[in-house]
């Protein structure tokens, strides 16, 4: 049983020795380490990931979220020879994006930058929060010219040079949109995923753009203070009445993702039964918030006080993450994004 409710940013805090953030992905995607954690026993067991197969039954149905990173890291030049870099965060329409922008002082409304002979765009306002919003010009294909002059946006604490850009997109992402990926689906080979098919599992297609938000530290001291920044979610007809019909019949749901959980909770209602609608959420879960809709969860290892750690420890407890996110260094798993991953049963 939680202690408390009014919780602090600092309840969610845990050690992690810097040499643990991993830096590149595993080879194969499936050759992760699994950490799994039953609930009911509240026992843990160490594995790879591929064995996630053998936690998984007849009639369940995994939730993934096929939102698909763009390269969307780039460089522009100033009218008077400086760098800035961009990094799109929100598309509004055909030309116009919200970005954010390093160093934010050269990007005054009004300034024209060139980013290569075939893109160069014009801020045109700024944000409450300081992003930018810029109106690109550019003939032909936005997302060709994109592949061709952006880069993946990692997270800050990956130093290291992605040698493969597809290492960071899931198999399965499909609609064009993420600042981040939605880093447990990373896990998963389409091998992998024919064997939890022929398991008798069905996957059901979720969409939540990820935005940088994500790595955002909660800043406020009380997390109900913290402001949660505002996603792009969509769930159709076919997934809808896949999730619908396993709660009827009492079969499980297993979220792959934080942000998978996030775009079920956002339209669950008291039965956990979901509609087919999309929108924008700024929904923020941590304890004692109870799941109306996720019965389990694959995720990676989050930072600390940050909300996503708040998020799983919906599922476990406050007390029993930090156990289990402690017992992970003992044990030399690998953190965040690149990371290995945790099964909540």
């Amino acid at each position: 049983m939680e202690e408390k409710v009014q919780y602090k940013k600092s309840d969610f805090y845990y050690d992690l020795p810097e040499r643990l953030i991993a830096q590149t992905p595993a080879t194969p995607r499936d050759s992760s380490r699994l950490l799994v954690y039953n609930r009911e026993t509240r026992t843990v067991e160490n594995k790879i990931f591929r064995d996630v197969v053998d936690y998984l039954k007849p009639g369940d149905v995994l939730v993934v979220n096929n939102t698909k990173v763009l390269p969307a890291r780039m460089y522009a030049l100033t009218p008077h020879g400086g760098l800035v870099e961009v990094l799109l965060l929100k598309r509004y329409d055909l030309k116009t994006w919200e970005v954010l922008m390093r160093p934010g002082k050269k990007g005054k409304v009004g300034v024209k930058m060139k980013v290569n002979d075939e893109l160069s765009f014009t801020v045109k306002d700024v944000t409450e929060t300081g992003e930018r919003v810029v109106e690109f010009e550019y003939d032909g294909v936005f997302e060709d010219i994109l592949s061709k002059v952006g880069t993946m946006p990692l997270p800050p604490y990956i130093k290291e040079k992605l040698q493969d850009q597809t290492r960071y997109n899931t198999v399965y992402s499909k609609v064009d949109g993420s600042a981040a990926a939605p880093t447990a689906g990373l896990h998963f080979t389409p091998e992998l995923l024919e064997k939890i098919k022929d398991k008798g599992v069905q996957i059901a297609q979720v969409l939540l753009h990820v935005g940088l938000g994500t790595f955002r530290p909660v800043s406020e001291e009380i997390i109900t203070d913290h402001k949660m920044h505002s996603e792009y979610y969509q769930i159709d007809e076919e997934s809808a009445r896949i999730i619908n019909q396993a709660k009827a019949e009492g079969r499980r749901v297993i979220a792959v993702g934080t942000t998978s959980v996030r775009t079920l909770e956002s339209v669950a209602n008291d039965r956990g039964m979901v509609e087919p609608k999309s929108g924008n959420t700024e929904i923020f879960l941590y304890p004692p918030y109870k799941m109306k809709c996720v019965d389990a969860l694959i995720t990676n290892f989050h930072l600390p006080e940050s909300t996503l750690i708040m998020l799983v420890a919906c599922l476990t407890g406050r007390e029993e993450i930090l156990d289990l996110y402690k017992y992970a260094v003992e044990k030399e798993y690998r953190f965040f994004s690149f990371g290995d991953a945790t099964l909540v049963l």
